[in-house]
């Protein structure tokens, strides 16, 4: 599928919100997008496995591919920067099927950063992005970080395009919080200010709009915070480690096949408890939680990275100017884990 097929066939409410992020996509992206590299992540879903489980119900499938556009048009309206616009398309070639999930597999529950190793690895591998940055005159390290452009990707509570768009489009198919009507009137207020470090950040004109969308963000904080999240990424996550380790398929292969391409591999193998168990999983429409995890069962119990947004509003953090969003990013940044979770099924 070439990338004109991929505008082509995308659903309805995401064009309609890519519309939003830009006034015209730019032209030079056509040919990238086009890229086998890059057509492979348009098979791993943005959600980390949750649109293979009935415990979610996400709205539509959400692509990497579709997330990594979205950054690249949201830097793309901001700068007209084409290095900065492709090191933001680039930032999430290197994911693996089922994304942090894998970052779960190595036991990186705070960073989540596993995953991002290899990105320079395939732009230099890759003889036909190689090709397209020649003809552009633009070199490997100019787009293969794109925390060297502030406006791309920044730390933590700051707004960039990275955490801006997969912030909008979750609140779009994950929890439902918003329509492409209220990402309009959120994004239209979005302009590039100094920080208090002296460097360009993203941030809001208006308080009243950096409120609706820390209040519609939060929602989507705690869910990443709560354990029907870490439950059924760490489930995917062991899943994959004994997969692996019973030679169904090899790790690299998360690399090279889709989401749907691995799990069809897992529930058609001879590994019955693997098999069955994934299928119970699929079919799982909610979970249990307690302090008391059971005995002899499959649980979770452990705290993961913190996702949360303070903008600034012009020049001011907006906890500094509202009590209410400084009250809901608090319960994001202090909350623990205090009670287990764990599937309605018996995992064998």
């Amino acid at each position: 599928m070439g990338s004109q097929d991929y505008f082509d066939n995308l659903n309805t409410t995401i064009k309609n919100y890519f519309e939003v992020l830009v006034d015209e996509i730019p032209n030079f992206l056509y040919e990238y997008i086009n890229t086998p590299e890059l057509q492979r992540i348009g098979k791993i879903g943005m959600n980390c496995g949750t649109d293979y489980t009935k415990i979610f119900n996400n709205k539509f499938f959400y692509s990497r591919l579709d997330h990594s556009i979205g950054v690249a048009l949201i830097i793309w309206n901001f700068t007209k920067d084409k290095k900065q616009t492709l090191a933001g398309l680039f930032h999430d070639i290197a994911i693996p099927c089922f994304s942090h999930c894998i970052d779960f597999l190595h036991k990186d529950y705070i960073n989540q950063e596993v995953t991002e190793a290899d990105t320079r690895k395939i732009i230099e591998e890759s003889q036909e992005i190689m090709s397209l940055l020649k003809k552009d005159d633009i070199q490997t390290d100019e787009v293969c970080d794109y925390k060297i452009y502030p406006i791309a990707d920044n730390n933590t509570p700051k707004l960039s395009a990275d955490r801006l768009e997969y912030t909008l489009s979750s609140g779009i198919s994950f929890t439902k919080e918003w329509e492409v009507s209220d990402i309009k009137e959120i994004y239209s207020n979005l302009a590039v200010f100094s920080n208090e470090d002296n460097i360009i950040e993203l941030g809001f004109k208006d308080k009243e709009i950096a409120e609706k969308f820390v209040n519609g963000a939060s929602k989507m904080w705690m869910i990443f915070q709560g354990n029907k999240d870490k439950l059924v990424m760490q489930f995917i996550a062991d899943s994959m480690k004994t997969a692996i380790n019973k030679k169904v398929f090899e790790e690299a292969d998360l690399y090279k096949y889709s989401e749907i391409e691995i799990i069809n591999k897992i529930v058609n193998c001879n590994e019955k408890k693997l098999s069955n168990n994934f299928k119970c999983f699929m079919e799982s429409v909610d979970i249990n939680e307690g302090v008391i995890p059971p005995q002899n069962n499959y649980y979770i119990g452990f705290d993961v990275k913190k996702r949360y947004i303070n903008p600034l509003v012009k020049d001011t953090r907006l906890t500094d100017l509202s009590a209410k969003s400084k009250e809901l990013i608090e319960q994001v940044r202090n909350y623990k884990f205090e009670n287990y979770a764990w599937f309605q099924f018996n995992v064998l």
